[in-house]
């Protein structure tokens, strides 16, 4: 892209195109992801606990308490998303992750030896505090790594973590929980995590301030204020559309197991290995649909253009989760529930790729994402709550899956609307930026 690009800005060594990492840059994105599918294992698993009868008796849940446990991990998750973002902005990404990996771990795992649900809600809290880091840490990370032509596949290869998480952590916690009981579900998932701590260390160069202090990017991070970056519609547009794709990928993340053993009378196991279709299948939708948006774009096409039109696509395409809960089948149920979630998959690295890489400054990522991961971290508050208080008023799913179609129709018509190249955020030189106080 061209037009859009904000003002040149020189990258680092590691950020060139033919930089001396070479592949590195691949295998730590790879890292990135799973890191990613850790994180989502251990913000999961509780998911697959709720809907385990012995658990739920255990601590006298009724449906709006396993709604607010759902929901508990997004509540410092949230109000840390914009402290993170700064952050990893302008400490860096290694040390400051690491950091936090350790914290949302031992939680997960401390969570095993619970036995109040005080204790329940304030561990989840602490992981979700603990897991505030990833995403702003991971985006600024690609936004300095991958270029526009590239940015769709790489986000894509690490959505697909973010995508395998859930999918591999409600089947390995049900095995887990029958294999075991649910108190080594949670210390299994939450120790085995830290392990990926030593590649992390080992293949992850120092990007603090004091290693990075001659990067000229660094250099003009203070030229885009908080307030100027609230000024532009594209912020306010991507934090609608981040809340109304992430109200349906945390219900299934939240409400499905309990939807289908409930409501379905499938078994946990048969719960489990749905899920990883599922969330499988809207991983490898998103990094097919990101390669071949980098392909149409390295090919001439508008990126904003291009990009766009696969994520209206994709929230189209969702909305077909309403055909499957008035199904009288369980087949039917199953089919049209993996094909709404795996079809979201065009909207997940496309809608990432346009709202942290296209018309994003690579100097502000971190904060960007902070700021629209807020509306995700609502989303997951907002989503596990809403769905049980309708559920719990209207007895039945039909209500909560409701809710969702509505949402998507909201974030498709907002992604039209306000999403343009005129309304993205600008960087004004920092020479010229003092006492500016909007952009222009």
């Amino acid at each position: 892209m061209n037009s859009i690009s904000p003002p040149a800005v020189p990258r680092s060594k590691e950020a060139t195109p033919v930089d001396a990492i070479g592949m590195r840059r691949w295998i730590i994105l790879i890292l990135l992801s799973l890191g990613a599918i850790i994180a989502f294992c251990s913000r999961t698993n509780i998911s697959a606990a709720l809907a385990y009868r012995p658990f739920v008796a255990h601590f006298h849940l009724s449906n709006v308490d396993r709604g607010v446990l759902n929901s508990a991990f997004f509540w410092s998750y949230m109000l840390l998303q914009i402290p993170a973002g700064w952050l990893v902005d302008r400490h860096g990404v290694k040390l400051p992750y690491a950091l936090s990996f350790v914290v949302w771990c031992l939680a997960s795992a401390v969570t095993g030896l619970t036995n109040s649900v005080s204790a329940l809600v304030t561990l989840r809290v602490i992981t979700g505090a603990g897991e505030a880091i990833v995403t702003p840490a991971s985006f600024r990370w690609m936004r300095q790594h991958f270029s526009e032509q590239q940015s769709g596949l790489a986000i894509g290869v690490y959505m697909l973590g973010t995508k395998i998480g859930p999918a591999l952590g409600a089947p390995l916690a049900a095995w887990l929980i029958t294999l075991y009981d649910w108190h080594l579900m949670f210390i299994i998932v939450g120790l085995a995590g830290l392990v990926w701590l030593v590649p992390w260390l080992l293949l992850v160069r120092d990007d603090s301030p004091k290693a990075m202090k001659k990067d000229p990017a660094r250099s003009q991070v203070a030229a885009l204020t908080f307030r100027n970056l609230m000024a532009s519609p594209v912020v306010w547009g991507t934090i609608i559309i981040n809340f109304c794709y992430n109200y349906f990928v945390f219900y299934c993340m939240t409400w499905m197991p309990a939807y289908f053993v409930e409501q379905r009378h499938v078994s946990l196991t048969k719960m489990g290995l749905f899920s990883f279709f599922s969330f499988a299948g809207i991983g490898i939708v998103a990094v097919l649909a990101g390669w071949l948006a980098d392909a149409i774009i390295k090919r001439g096409g508008n990126a904003v253009f291009v990009r766009k039109a696969f994520v209206i696509a994709g929230f189209a395409i969702a909305c077909t989760e309403l055909i499957g809960v008035r199904s009288s089948s369980v087949q039917g149920a199953l089919f049209w529930a993996v094909v709404s979630l795996s079809g979201l998959g065009l909207t997940t690295a496309n809608n990432l790729a346009l709202c942290r890489v296209t018309l994003i400054p690579p100097q502000a990522v971190g904060l960007v994402t902070g700021v629209q991961n807020v509306s995700t971290s609502l989303a997951g508050i907002v989503g596990p709550i809403l769905s049980g208080w309708l559920l719990q008023e209207f007895g039945g799913y039909q209500a909560p899956m409701m809710a969702i179609f509505f949402f998507l129709i909201l974030g498709g018509v907002t992604c039209l609307v306000l999403l343009r190249e005129k309304w993205a955020p600008k960087v004004t030189p920092l020479s010229m930026s003092a006492g500016a106080t909007s952009l222009t």
